[in-house]
Formats: structure tokens, sequence, C-alpha cells
């Protein structure tokens, strides 16, 4: 008995290769002599079938003979899912119902690892090939342009490389060609503007380039179109005017150039429109108003300028508005009927007040843009932003402490300023390399605000089209891979991902980004061919295009660390089919942005981020939180005389928040100041948990103390004063001469590091 779990009924020809052994019947080469009325594949087909099985690693085609299309019971596998699935059916009515002949191949979830077999084209019956979630490797067979009645062609998700055969313009009887998630790339063949019979052409999530075929422009019988996630390049052609019975049209994530041509209006038939990313000059949106059966309207990034025309709250069927990141204006307030709708407003220069968003009953994302009249959301302040994401988008608001995030630039609040972070994305607390990492488990949301404690937040933006479901917005390691904790969980989402360090201080820093791609497995199946690739920005400048984690870091389930500065901001690309359809999207695993200062020395970006408000005033700060314990405790400074000289010795606090790192920053800022009126840096000593400066001592502190420290230890005498003057106009004379570098020390260091001794007397004066 064949090992095949569901059994059919007997109304149709289905041909099963099982594991069990059938009687074999030697005919002619077409096998039409047939015995007792036995319905007979030819010899050549069963030889095909048996190539074919071996080429792509076929397990369960065991046996196959001339009767397996006429037995008396036959089997198939098919999952409840409808993932899973090996079917093999065969017309037995050729020659007085005497000959079969195989129609259909449908093996798809077998994660078969062969190569796509030239054979296929010798099968001259064949209706339907499709292997859809398999390893398959090599490329496209021209052959199969010999295919004479071909109507499906469903190779989604595999390794096939290589171009499009332009064979495949042979096949004029095709109706679907679907290729979507693999590496084909080259250009498009213009060969296949003969498919006039064509329906579908999903060419989504691969490699190719160049600009779309002219020919394309007599596929009229097109009802979905897809290039996502290509590099395809040139205008919009005008030619797609001519698709009138287009339904879908997917042009999301490609190099291409606008403007959407004005004739799109003509596409009556749409429901689904989606286009973004383009580049070249700016227009306004085009005439939609014919469109009455749209659904999901996306035109995010298409450098779109001008007002949203009225009719588009008016579109009955609309499920899904996005005109995200572009150039909007005008009034908010009259798109009242948009609040049934998940709406994707942000990133424009909107007005107005979007009093019907805070009643919506979907999603609305309307973050920056330039709304006044705050009125204060439903659903509560800052913290409680899980529908309707209103973050920097109006002009000035009530300020009260909950509040402050809506207003344009995100002022701090805080009494306080933070100089570090760290964040494990998706997951909670965990140390890792010696700091701990904050929490991040909050679920998230197509519109979705939130913030940590005043010092960091996030926003998570975008749906899922492909998938029935709003999430996934967190992931988890699926697949049991060998990772360390702070990889162990991530935050996603499908379109945008933004961190915010909320009540920075000013400064230089650098920012970690931690990736580890832990939704795709380590193996030979389907599950790991996805490819997850975005976009890196940080206020607004993008760092790092077309980013993929699992190539940078040589696979998947391996950490990966980039280094950046600032916030960040991740845009979404890559496939859309792997695991399962509607996983994609930024992915970030863990966030850390410690101060950044170069080892030996001080960079002339961090020294002008030091003192970039006022030089003596951040000196005097940085000097206070040291007092007060906020940069490595309260730290101990004791004199050692000797014969000739008095050496000062500090003993950083073992208790320091910032531990080992203060240690090395303070012999690095210290030792980066070297000219003849600073104090010297002699050494450090490192002795269990004792960390030791030891420097020159001069009893009177520094310009800092004197000028603002407590009363007793001002000046006591003009002449004084006066000194000073000429020293700090002597040390900028000396370095003016040297380098830029210097200049921007010695602004430091006449208030933190000038010292003197005990007349006030400056080193070397």
């Amino acid at each position: 008995m064949a090992l095949w779990p569901s059994l059919l009924s007997k109304t149709s020809s289905v041909l099963v290769f099982g594991f069990v052994a059938l009687n074999c019947f030697v005919g002619d080469r077409f096998g039409s002599h047939a015995q007792g009325g036995t319905q007979l594949l030819p010899l050549y087909e069963v030889q095909t079938l048996q190539n074919i099985s071996e080429k792509l690693n076929i397990s369960n085609w065991a046996t196959i003979d001339q009767t397996s299309c006429d037995k008396a019971e036959w089997w198939n596998y098919t999952t409840t899912d409808n993932k899973t699935q090996s079917i093999v059916e065969c017309n037995c009515t050729f020659e007085n119902d005497s000959v079969c002949h195989v129609t259909n191949i449908r093996v798809k979830g077998f994660n078969l690892n062969g190569v796509l077999p030239e054979e296929l084209g010798d099968l001259p019956e064949l209706l339907e090939i499709d292997l859809t979630r398999n390893y398959i490797n090599g490329t496209i067979p021209p052959r199969l342009g010999q295919l004479p009645k071909l109507k499906i062609l469903s190779l989604i998700v595999n390794r096939l490389t290589g171009t499009i055969p332009p064979e495949i313009g042979n096949i004029t009887t095709l109706e679907q060609l679907v290729l979507e998630d693999n590496l084909l790339g080259g250009s498009l063949p213009p060969d296949l503007g003969n498919l006039t019979s064509l329906r579908r052409l999903v060419l989504s999530a691969n490699n190719f380039t160049g600009t779309i075929p002219d020919t394309f422009g007599n596929l009229k019988s097109l009802n979905e179109f897809s290039i996502d996630g290509s590099e395809l390049s040139g205008k919009i052609p005008e030619f797609i005017g001519n698709w009138i019975n287009i339904t879908r049209l997917d042009l999301q994530g490609t190099s291409m150039e606008g403007p959407i041509p004005s004739n799109i209006s003509q596409l009556t038939s749409l429901e689904s429109l989606r286009i973004s990313d383009l580049n070249g000059s700016s227009s306004t949106l085009p005439n939609l108003q014919a469109m009455k059966n749209l659904k999901n309207l996306i035109l995010r990034n298409c450098l779109i300028t001008g007002s949203i025309p009225d009719y588009i709250a008016d579109m009955s069927s609309l499920n899904i508005l996005d005109l995200s990141i572009n150039r909007l204006t005008g009034n908010i307030s009259i798109f009242k009927n948009l609040r049934s709708v998940t709406v994707f407003l942000s990133n424009n220069l909107l007005t107005g007040e979007p009093t019907w968003a805070l009643s919506t009953s979907k999603q609305a994302d309307l973050s920056y843009n330039n709304f006044s009249n705050f009125t204060r959301p439903a659903s509560g302040g800052c913290q409680q932003q899980k529908t309707v994401n209103l973050v920097s988008s109006y002009l000035s608001n009530s300020n009260t402490d909950d509040e402050w995030c809506f207003t344009i630039g995100l002022p701090c609040k805080q009494n306080r300023e933070h100089r570090s972070l760290f964040i494990n994305c998706g997951g909670g607390s965990v140390l890792f390399n010696d700091d701990k990492y904050d929490e991040d488990l909050t679920e998230g949301g197509p519109a979705s605000f939130f913030f940590s404690q005043g010092e960091w937040g996030y926003s998570s933006t975008g749906r899922y089209l492909e998938s029935s479901n709003t999430g996934p917005f967190l992931a988890k390691n699926e697949f049991n891979l060998s990772v360390e904790d702070v990889y162990a969980t991530a935050r996603l989402a499908p379109q945008s991902l933004k961190y915010y360090a909320l009540c920075l201080a000013k400064g230089n820093y650098k920012v970690q980004l931690h990736f580890a791609e832990i939704m795709y497995s380590n193996d030979q199946t389907y599950k790991s061919l996805g490819r997850r690739i975005f976009d890196i920005s940080i206020q607004g400048i993008t760092l790092r295009k077309n980013f993929n984690i699992a190539e940078k870091a040589g696979g998947v389930g391996i950490g990966i660390t980039e280094h950046t500065r600032d916030t960040l901001i991740l845009g979404r690309q890559g496939t859309t089919f792997v695991p399962d359809r509607g996983v994609h999207g930024p992915l970030i695993s863990a966030i850390a942005v410690t101060p950044y200062l170069k080892k030996g020395g001080l960079s002339v970006g961090a020294v002008i981020g030091i003192v970039a408000a006022s030089c003596v005033l951040a000196a005097l700060f940085l000097l206070l939180l040291r007092t007060k314990g906020y940069l490595g405790g309260k730290d101990l400074e004791n004199k050692g005389c000797f014969q000739m000289a008095c050496n000062a010795v500090k003993q950083l606090s073992s208790k320091s928040r910032q531990g080992n790192r203060e240690f090395v920053n303070e012999i690095g800022m210290i030792s980066a100041l070297q000219h003849p009126h600073l104090v010297k840096l002699y050494g450090c000593c490192i002795e269990g948990n004792q960390l030791l400066l030891v420097y020159e001592y001069l009893e009177n502190n520094s310009l800092a103390r004197a000028l603002f420290g407590p009363e007793e230890h001002h000046f006591t005498e003009l002449k004084q004063e006066e000194d000073m003057v000429k020293l700090s106009a002597e040390a900028t004379r000396i370095t003016a001469k040297e380098d830029l570098l210097s200049l921007i020390v010695i602004y430091i260091s006449s208030t933190c590091y000038l010292t003197f001794d005990g007349k006030f007397h400056g080193l070397d004066l």
C-alpha cells in the first residue's frame, strides 16, 4: 500500500507514484496496445517521469510504470493547510480511452533539492508545473518553451539562478508565470510580450535589472503584475494603461522612476495598487477617481506633492490607504470618512486637525506632519499609542508631561539627560558584554508608539498585506538556532521601524545595532531561503543600503554588530513568502548607544560634540555630574609628596555606573590633552577592583573651581584673575599655531585641566 495519508475518491484519474512495486506492462513505444482495456502511459513518458524523479530527488516516486494512471485505487498527499502537496494527474481519454498522458504535476513543500529537469519539456499534454516551496537549484531549462499546452508554471521559493529563457515566450497558452522568491537575474526577455493569454506575471523578490520591455504592453489579458523587490529601473512605462483587465499592480521596492503615468486612470478594474520608493522628479497624485473597486492604495515614498483629493475619502471599497513619506500638503480635517480605513500618512506636510483619526476603528499613522490645535487622543498620552500614531506631528501642544511626544522634535521633558542606553529589542532584560539591556516586550502594531521611562522609544509602522494577521511584530528563535540571549529575540515591522534615543545629552555617540536572522532555518529546506533586505538610516541619512542580515553575518543564527551613530530608521524590502506569507520587513535584535571616543585620544568630532553649546558650561556640567556621582561615582583623590614633587592619585569608584569604560575614558581624555600648560598624566594602575590614576598634583585644582566653585576657592586678588586671562590667551595663541584639534582642546582645558599651585600660578607661565 502506498504511504499517503489522504485518499481521494475515484472520480478523477490521479497518477500516484508510491512506495509499492507495480506490475509493469511492456508494449510499443506509445503503449497504445492495451491488455484487457487497461489505460497505459506511453513508454517514453514513463522514462521521462523517471528522469524527472531522479533529477528532482523525489523520494516518493519510487516506482513509475505504464499502469500507474489506471489503478483501482490511487492516493495523493495534501496537508490541511495546503502547503505540502504531491499530486500527478493524468488524462486517459486518448485513443479511445486507452492511452494516458500526464497533465498536471504539483509537488509543493517537499524541499526537493535537485535541479529543474529539462525533461519536463517532453510531456506534450502538460498543463501545469507547480514546484512551489522547494530547494531546487539550477536554471530554467529553455526546453520548457516547447510545451504546446502549458498554462501554469509556478516555481515560487526555490534557488533558481540565471535568466528567464526567451523560449518561455513561445508558450502562447501560458496563463500564469509565477517565479517569485528566487535568485533569477538579468534583463526581462522581450519575448514574454508574446504571451497574450497571460493573466498572472509574478516576478517579485528576484535580481532582475534593466527596464520593463515595451513588448509587455501587449499583455492585455493581465490580471496581476508584480515585480516587487527587484533592481528594475527606468520610468514606469506608459503602456501600463493598456492593461485594462488588471486587478493587482505591484511595483514596490524597485529602482524605477516617476512620475506615475497619468493613463493609470484607465485601469478601472484595479483592486490593489502598490508602488513605492520611486526616483526621479516629483508629481501630483494621479487621477484615481474611476477606480471604484480599489481596496489597497499604496503610493509610499513616490515624490508626490500637492493635496489629497477629496474623492479618496469617498472610495467605499478602500481598506488600506498608504501615502506616507511624500510631500503632501493641505488640510486633513475633511477626511472624516477615512475613520473606517487603515491609514498611513506619516512623514508629510499635512495641516489641520485630525480629530477623525482619534476615533478610528482601524489603525492610523499620522506621525511627522504639521497639525495644529492639539486634541488629546482618547487612548491617552504618549505611553498608550497602540492604534493611532501622532508622534512629532503637532507644532505645539499643552506640554503636559505625558503628551510631549506629539510635539514636533520630541522635546525632552525629563529633568536629567542620558549618556547611554541599551535595548534588548523584542526580549526581556538581559546582561550582555557587562551591560544591562532593557526589556522591550510590548507587542507593537501597524501604527504604534511606545516609550520606556523617557529614555528611549520606538515607532512601528505597516501591515502585512500578504497575511490575514496584523502581526508578527516580535520575533523568536523559531528554529532552535544557537545564539546568545541578546540575539534570541527581535523586533520587526512590515514597513518601517524607528527607535528614538530620548533626552540624550548633547555629544557624539557610537550606536551599535545588533542583528541576527532568527526567522529562517539553517538547513537545506525552503525555510532557509528567505532574504530580509532593508535600509538603515540615521537622522534621515541612509548609511546602509539593501542591508541583508544573513549575508552580512555569513548565515542565519549568527550575531552581527553594525557601528553607526545616533538614532536609526529602518525600511522594508526582501522576500515575502518564506517561511510563510507575511514574514518580511526590518528586524533588529538589540541597540547600544554609548559616548563616542576614539582609542588614544579625542577626535575633532568628539571634542566639538562635547563643547557644542558652550565650552565652559559643558565642561562645568560634566564636572558637576562627576561630583554628584552620575559619571562614575564620587572618585577619591589623594596626594603623595616626595622630595622633588607632589603627585595626585585618583581612585575611581568600583561602583561606577560606567565601570571599566569610564576608567578608559579618563585615561584617554587626560592623555589626549598634552600641552605645557596642562596637567600631566604619569600613569595608571589596576589592582583587583581598584582603578587608580596618577597625575601631576597642583593643590588649587582647576580654573572651573576658581571661577564657579565654592567661594573659599575663588581668586583672592585681581592680579590672580589677570594672570589667568594672560594664561588662557597665551595658551590659545600657542595652540592657534598648531591645529584645530588643539585649539578646541584648549577651550575645554581652560576650565577643567588648566590647574594651579598654592599661589594660583599656572604651569610654566
